[in-house]
């Protein structure tokens, strides 16, 4: 069972003055809640242990399709294969961060991979600002939580910055105009990269100009002139623009393979991010206590979750039952995807019966700790909560 603390007072001035307003809810469900999730140390630790077990793991599977060639399996774009393969194989090209999403930790349950938002992950001002904020605003010791969100992202750009330099530390944000949830996330990724020495800007991907030159940004002064980048920052995910914009694809190919700029997150993450990889990690480690039984079809024997391979926030999950009912499903824009079967497993709830998923942020080691709160299906109406470690 969830234990729940309730601290009455949420940070909600504080995120008005930052130009945060889109935490602040939409409709009946208030993004912000006076909850917080109580966990423990050993809790704390086992989350901290599994994500960073599990991304040993990935590597190995993802070295595993590489050298299976399971690109269409996975169903990653033809046009994005060399693209994939110059980023794992080039050592500076440094995975950023990534949000592993976990069950299980509570009550002696095993903590239970559900699947790693490894490319465009969010969540990072909720996890970074808010619940420290949630702490320190009902005065309660903000060192009692899992999270050294920031502190980490800085240190990993400094590594980036660190083992590109032949490359002038200068990085363009981008992201995809009208979503300003994204805007808020890519605002805490620059503050992290100023902070660790780059000289970082802003444009919305339809502003940014690309070339077998570079990567572009039309000068601000109205001169007309283009500034160069050596680092590009993208929260659009890699299977859009391998699918939807194939010019582009060909020359991020180019600039990547000419070291003309290094694009995070790597397009290699596209192997951690399709769903297929669950079915690997199966396969490589079968049985493994972190791991939950994931296969192609539904398995016969076994409740189990069908998940589309590249589907985000809960679209287009189903729900189903041994004999092949659909028990609950929530719909989509990525119902034409190909799916793979993950065996189900119970969401820890509280005691109005709410579920809740863990979210481990991984940038070189874990360093933070958030959950989701919903129901069976976590989509895109789920709750953010913060914790404390008591």
């Amino acid at each position: 069972m969830i234990k729940l603390k309730s601290l009455p007072k949420t940070p909600e001035s504080a995120l008005q003055k930052l130009g945060w307003n889109w935490m602040l809810g939409t409709d009946t469900t208030p993004y912000l809640v006076k909850d917080v999730v109580v966990v423990n140390e050993d809790i704390a630790t086992q989350y901290y242990e599994a994500a960073a077990t599990l991304y040993d793991m990935f590597v190995e599977a993802g070295q595993y399709a590489i050298d299976n060639q399971l690109f269409d399996e996975m169903g990653i774009s033809p046009n994005l294969v060399e693209l994939v393969k110059l980023s794992w194989e080039e050592d500076r090209n440094v995975h950023l961060y990534g949000r592993f999403d976990l069950a299980g930790g509570f009550d002696g349950q095993p903590v239970k991979l559900i699947e790693f938002n490894a490319d465009t992950a969010t969540c990072l001002p909720e996890s970074a600002v808010v619940q420290w904020a949630h702490l320190r605003t009902n005065n309660e010791d903000d060192s009692h939580q899992f999270n050294t969100l920031y502190e980490t992202l800085v240190k990993q750009f400094q590594y980036i910055k660190l083992v590109n330099s032949d490359l002038t530390a200068s990085i363009l944000f981008s992201t995809m105009r009208g979503f300003p949830e994204d805007d808020t996330n890519v605002n805490i990724l620059s503050e992290a990269a100023k902070e660790a020495g780059f000289d970082v800007d802003f444009a919305y991907i339809e502003e940014v100009e690309f070339s077998k030159e570079g990567v572009f940004k039309q000068d601000s002064s109205g001169s007309g002139n283009f500034v160069r980048y050596d680092f590009w920052f993208k929260l659009v995910p890699w299977e859009y623009i391998g699918g939807d914009e194939p010019e582009l694809t060909v020359l991020l190919t180019e600039i990547a393979k000419n070291r003309l700029a290094v694009i995070l997150n790597p397009a290699y993450t596209l192997l951690f991010q399709s769903k297929y990889i669950l079915k690997i990690l199966w396969d490589l480690f079968p049985y493994h206590p972190l791991l939950l039984q994931t296969e192609r079809y539904v398995i016969p024997h076994k409740k189990s979750v069908s998940k589309v391979l590249f589907g985000r926030e809960g679209a287009n999950v189903s729900i189903i039952e041994r004999g092949g009912e659909v028990l609950e499903k929530v719909d989509g824009d990525y119902d034409g995807q190909k799916r793979i079967y993950q065996e189900y497993v119970e969401f820890p709830k509280d005691e109005e019966g709410f579920s809740y998923q863990a979210g481990v942020f991984y940038a070189g080691e874990p360093c933070a700790l958030g959950f989701r709160r919903g129901g069976k299906i976590l989509d895109n109406t789920a709750q953010f909560v913060g914790h404390i470690v008591e």
